[in-house]
């Protein structure tokens, strides 16, 4: 990575906080009329609870980085990416990127009852590339997800496929496209060895060709060996922000000694 890429910003979080309204369990007691009442009398509903997600991050991301969030579950990883990506609010402080994040997730959006082929299209057109594009890197595409390994499942429904299968498609996809700043959320926890060395090597050239790549796994060896700087998160608070085998090792001393 070179020195002048390094100094480049690609994503900054000042005093980030994103709060997030869930259900709390209360009574369905009424159902839609008890519902009803409750809008015509702009009375809150029962149950709901605020939950302070991300609490006061702050970081700069630069060009040429791969980084790795890491931290317990419930942490504050997926929320803070969805916050880069412009699809959660954030409550306080603020987030500045370069160009278009883009957040690819095991939960990515793709539809069921259309064939892998057609979401090929549709998920391409959705990042921005031409048909054209799209045309041309169809195959590779397809090949590197290694759905079609044992049969002709690019022509069948994706409601027919595993989750291992969608997720390899859901990268496929996203990998396809140069980004300015590509956000990996528990992509590479689904396929085989194969499909994650291809994955490691794709974000590889991601990381040259184009901005900077983040990645929330539960493996701690993929970012060791993914990534060259991790962020830890514990309970939406930056616990710690540096090299990646510094930061695993202590996330690992923390969770050993907690258990």
């Amino acid at each position: 990575m070179a020195d002048t890429a390094a100094k480049i910003p690609t994503v900054i979080a000042d005093e980030v906080h994103v709060v997030y309204k869930v259900q709390g369990g209360g009574s369905r007691k009424g159902g839609a009329t008890a519902a009803l009442s409750r809008i015509f009398s702009r009375g809150p509903a029962p149950g709901i609870r605020e939950v302070h997600a991300v609490k006061g991050v702050s970081f700069t991301a630069h060009k040429g980085e791969a980084i790795g969030l890491i931290g317990s579950n419930g942490s504050g990883k997926s929320t803070l990416l969805a916050a880069i990506a412009g699809l959660q609010p954030v409550a306080r402080g603020r987030i500045f990127s370069h160009g278009q994040p883009s957040l690819l997730g095991v939960n990515a959006a793709l539809m069921n009852d259309l064939t892998g082929e057609r979401n090929v299209v549709l998920g391409g057109l959705a990042m921005g590339m031409s048909r054209r594009q799209i045309q041309e890197r169809y195959q590779d595409i397809v090949d590197f997800s290694g759905i079609n390994e044992k049969g002709d499942f690019i022509s069948l429904p994706m409601r027919t496929y595993s989750s291992g299968m969608g997720a390899r498609l859901r990268f496929s996809i996203a990998a396809a496209k140069d980004h300015d700043v590509l956000m990996i959320d528990e992509a590479l926890a689904t396929g085989d060895a194969a499909f994650q060395r291809r994955s490691q090597a794709r974000i590889e050239e991601l990381r040259e060709r184009a901005g900077t790549v983040f990645l929330v796994s539960h493996g701690i060896n993929t970012v060791r060996e993914t990534c060259d700087r991790a962020i830890w998160l514990e309970a939406g608070v930056l616990r710690m922000d540096g090299p990646s085998a510094e930061v695993c090792s202590a996330y690992e001393a923390f969770t050993s000694g907690r258990g």
